[in-house]
């Protein structure tokens, strides 16, 4: 049984294929070209500039900074919804809630009484 969404296999059958015979080794795999070894210090990429700090930790703390000073930055609309809703606090966000519900509840009692009549 298969899935009826599924495309048919290029194989019909598994046991098309040649087996081998118990207790033989498996197939050996195709030999790779050894990797090159680079020495010295290696390249950064991006930016047009050379290298100021050499120290690979001053390097990442750096630009570590940059994203995040980057990303502190609201972007467009949502962002700077996004900010303003992060540094609503919880007392903040329960007040606001409360209110919108009072808010319902006026209109709700005020679309009663008018109907009432």
């Amino acid at each position: 049984m298969g899935n009826c969404f599924g495309k048919e296999s290029s194989r019909s059958d598994n046991f098309d294929t040649p087996g081998r015979v118990v207790g033989s080794a498996p197939p050996q795999p195709t030999p790779r070209a050894a990797v090159p070894k680079i020495d010295g210090q290696g390249r950064s990429l991006g930016g047009g500039q050379a290298a100021e700090t050499t120290d690979a930790r001053a390097a990442a703390a750096k630009a570590a900074e940059e994203r995040a000073t980057r990303a502190s930055q609201p972007k467009g609309k949502l962002g700077q919804a996004l900010a303003k809703e992060k540094q609503q606090t919880r007392v903040g966000t329960l007040g606001e809630i409360s209110r919108d519900e009072r808010r319902r509840k006026n209109i709700d009692e005020a679309a009663e009484a008018r109907n009432y009549n």
